[in-house]
């Protein structure tokens, strides 16, 4: 991860942080909670205003991409052989640049380690997300904290309400769920967000940390090898069971089954 300070040189004053992952190729900007509206950087007063501080990936794409040479530019072949690059690059091109824009006087430099309003904030990001029954969702965050939510019934910003109801609709589309870049959001089919601190508002505290369903996880199943030393069976005879409805697999692949560790206890009796 590469971190970049935002500064405003004209008011010489730190106006944010520009978070870039490198493997997915994603930006988020994390703004101080001293901006009002107008000393915001001007696409994100609309956030400022409303509260967020905390920019999601495809507006602070949008940031970025508004101060770098576009990939639509008439002679970008000749600019990419002339900085000797293979393939447009959102970041090598920011860093060319240092981010300065016509439209303000707001620059960007690289930071060695994250702010601490920064890391403070993060402890509020997910580490992990798991699908339950219904439109039901577990969400485990940085500090700790477990929470389930129903997405049926959380309110989201009129700009995310269509999407979310395309997820609802389509099983399909909500069984894509998985974690964001930095467990800042989750993502459906890798474009549809819904950010972090959404979930954390909305979700129900449940008495359990992340260690807890750590533990769950690690003890609660067994795979094939241990399955059969369990109940003193051969992979065959398991097999076997299996087809006759005895005991269910919880999760299938070709180089072996998950199983519920109670259910292969059962067959031991």
């Amino acid at each position: 991860m590469k971190i970049y300070e935002m500064i405003d040189d004209e008011n010489k004053a730190f106006v944010g942080v520009l978070l870039y992952y490198e493997k997915e190729k994603t930006f988020i900007c994390e703004l101080p909670e001293n901006l009002d509206e107008w000393t915001a950087p001007f696409l994100f007063s609309g956030f400022v205003k409303r509260g967020i501080y905390t920019i999601p990936r495809d507006e602070s794409l949008n940031w970025v991409r508004s101060r770098i040479i576009p990939p639509s530019r008439q002679n970008i072949d000749f600019i990419l052989r002339n900085h000797k690059l293979k393939e447009y690059d959102e970041n090598i091109f920011l860093e060319i640049s240092r981010g300065k824009c016509s439209q303000d006087s707001i620059y960007v430099k690289p930071l060695k380690e994250l702010p601490e309003f920064v890391i403070d904030r993060q402890k509020r990001n997910l580490i992990g997300v798991v699908r339950l029954t219904g439109h039901n969702l577990l969400c485990m965050f940085n500090d700790g904290i477990v929470r389930k939510l129903n997405l049926d019934g959380i309110s989201v910003s009129p700009k995310l309400q269509p999407d979310l109801e395309k997820v609802l609709r389509n099983d399909e589309l909500f069984a894509s769920c998985r974690l964001g870049t930095g467990g800042y959001f989750i993502t459906f089919n890798n474009s549809i967000d819904i950010p972090a601190r959404l979930l954390y508002v909305e979700g129900e505290k449940l008495p359990l940390s992340t260690d807890d369903l750590r533990m769950i996880f690690r003890t609660a199943m067994v795979d094939t090898s241990s399955a059969c030393e369990m109940m003193n069976c051969s992979r065959q005879n398991l097999s076997y069971m299996i087809g006759r409805g005895q005991i269910s697999p919880i999760m299938d692949d070709v180089k072996g089954n998950l199983f519920c560790r109670d259910d292969v206890v059962r067959n031991m009796w």
